[in-house]
């Protein structure tokens, strides 16, 4: 079964130079979406240098991943894409500096969406493929994550980031 990655329902848009990507905190039930306006709401930044056509497709309450027993998968919330890049992006507004649990989340999750990616023809027409966590608590990483970003390139062939920039090349 091939998921549809591409549902107009579940996209926003930029072209600006800096943009955001929000995700409201619980009980709201909206879909992770760029945010051009308020930089406070913004759990990443997007740093859009050359201005391009960029799309972000929530997928976290937006499309429907279902394991082989009918249960919904975890997904991360959104991706962007632009030419013939794509990158998953997990957003968190978690503290816990001594506690790695949220990164360890954030990977399970774009690990799993990666994968239902892979597995249809889209995912051909993108040859840089990333994937980012942020965080907005904790915008900068330590130097330890640099094993784990290597562990899942090798297992994904994505690179991995963890950081509350993206900075689109």
């Amino acid at each position: 079964m091939s998921i549809e990655f591409q549902v107009p329902s579940c996209q926003t848009r930029s072209g600006k130079k800096l943009f955001g990507l929000c995700d409201d905190p619980p009980p709201s039930q909206t879909t992770a979406y760029i945010d051009e306006a308020d930089g406070s709401k913004w759990i990443a930044v997007v740093v859009n240098e050359y201005e391009y056509p960029v799309l972000f497709t929530a997928i976290d309450r937006c499309i429907e991943i279902r394991n082989p027993d009918g249960k919904m998968e975890k997904r991360c919330d959104g991706m962007l894409t632009y030419g013939s890049s794509v990158i998953f992006v997990e957003l968190k507004q978690r503290g816990g500096a001594k506690s790695n649990a949220w990164i360890r989340e954030a990977e399970g999750q774009l690990k799993n969406t990666i994968s239902y990616f892979e597995e249809t023809d889209l995912s051909e027409k993108y040859t840089l493929k990333m994937a980012y966590i942020s965080n907005s608590e904790h915008p900068k990483f330590r130097a330890s994550q640099i094993v784990r970003m290597e562990k899942f390139f090798s297992e994904t062939t994505y690179i991995l980031r963890i950081e509350a920039r993206i900075n689109l090349l």
